[in-house]
């Protein structure tokens, strides 16, 4: 049909040409059918669902191409809007030429064709984004059934810090109701130390993605004001935007809850990190090339700053207390950022 032949069809027969010139090379099937069931036209998407090309679609009936109860289907959803004169929007499933089931989803309206009322179809096929959006409902349900039922203390935050999801665990860590914890901004539920400056910075970096993990330590607090060292795992969500949006935060290990105490100095922590390696005064006072009357102060102090009355109840203080780190060997700091550092 010429360009001369096109302006002389009335309006609506226009359009119908118009339909077909417009999706003729779109991703989406698209067909025209008469009133009888046979195909007038149909683009490469919709002969691509039954393995052929529009020309041997065309000049064929529904039977010809599809089982006889999907025909009936078919041929009655036709009837309908050729009867009704109005678009339906219908959700189509077929056979995929693997085998698998395939879902699609589009509309179907009259045209006029050749001085007839047609049926013109187009649709889209969802089965992929269906069949991920379930994988996508499972990864969720599984999260958050590990959350849930692991034990570990986590939280979904956000990028500005605020609590968005949390396991019982975590509430029970913090002494909240988990209605109270979601919500929360993560820095009012840490407690003001040094090491705040350093995390802060690993924070930037999990959000600018230079990194996509981090495992670091930090003092948490809870509702009743007590404190206790934590081991945090952080991990980004996602690969696509150009910044983090979401943080996981896992806790896997955890000190003793206990009031807070002053801050020890870094020859202090590697004083107790050598008392529990089983050295004697003299010995830790030749390592660290102090004194013998030094490090007998330091330990009078230590006794007194975590209320421990003995050599080996400081070392067990130190511990619990999450001053020293609980899977280390020998043992060091729990602050410390390589595992052969002492501080």
């Amino acid at each position: 049909m010429d360009d001369s032949s096109l302006k002389a069809l009335p309006p609506s027969e226009s359009r119908a040409h118009s339909f077909a010139d417009l999706v003729d090379l779109a991703p989406a099937a698209a067909f025209i059918r008469d009133g009888e069931g046979r195909y007038l036209w149909a683009n490469h998407a919709y002969a691509h669902l039954y393995g052929t090309v529009p020309e041997d679609v065309v000049g064929k009936y529904i039977e010809d191409l599809d089982a006889p109860a999907e025909a009936g289907r078919f041929r009655a959803l036709d009837q309908e809007v050729l009867s009704r004169g109005a678009p339906v929007r219908h959700t189509l499933g077929y056979r995929r030429r693997d085998g698998s089931a395939g879902r699609a989803v589009g509309h179907r309206f009259p045209v006029r064709e050749n001085a007839r009322t047609c049926v013109a179809g187009i649709y889209v096929d969802v089965t992929d984004h269906l069949r991920l959006t379930v994988r996508w409902q499972e990864a969720e349900e599984n999260l958050r059934a590990l959350r849930d039922h692991s034990g570990l203390p986590c939280a979904l935050l956000s990028a500005n810090g605020r609590v968005i999801e949390a396991s019982a665990a975590a509430a029970e860590l913090f002494r909240l109701d988990p209605h109270d914890l979601v919500g929360r901004r993560a820095h009012t539920l840490l407690a003001p130390e040094p090491g705040l400056d350093l995390l802060h910075r690993r924070w930037q970096g999990l959000l600018s993605r230079r990194t996509r993990r981090v495992e670091t330590s930090a003092v948490l607090v809870d509702a009743q004001g007590l404190r206790r060292r934590a081991r945090l795992h952080l991990t980004t969500i996602g690969h696509s935007a150009a910044r983090a949006r979401y943080v996981w935060a896992v806790v896997t290990h955890q000190s003793l809850a206990h009031e807070a105490h002053a801050s020890l100095t870094a020859a202090q922590i590697r004083i107790l990190s050598l008392l529990a390696e089983g050295s004697s005064n003299g010995d830790i006072a030749t390592s660290l090339k102090l004194s013998r009357q030094t490090v007998d102060y330091h330990l009078s102090r230590l006794r007194q700053l975590l209320g421990a009355g003995t050599r080996p109840a400081l070392v067990a203080r130190a511990y619990v207390l999450g001053i020293l780190a609980p899977c280390a060997w020998p043992p060091r700091s729990a602050t410390a950022a390589h595992p052969l550092s002492a501080v």
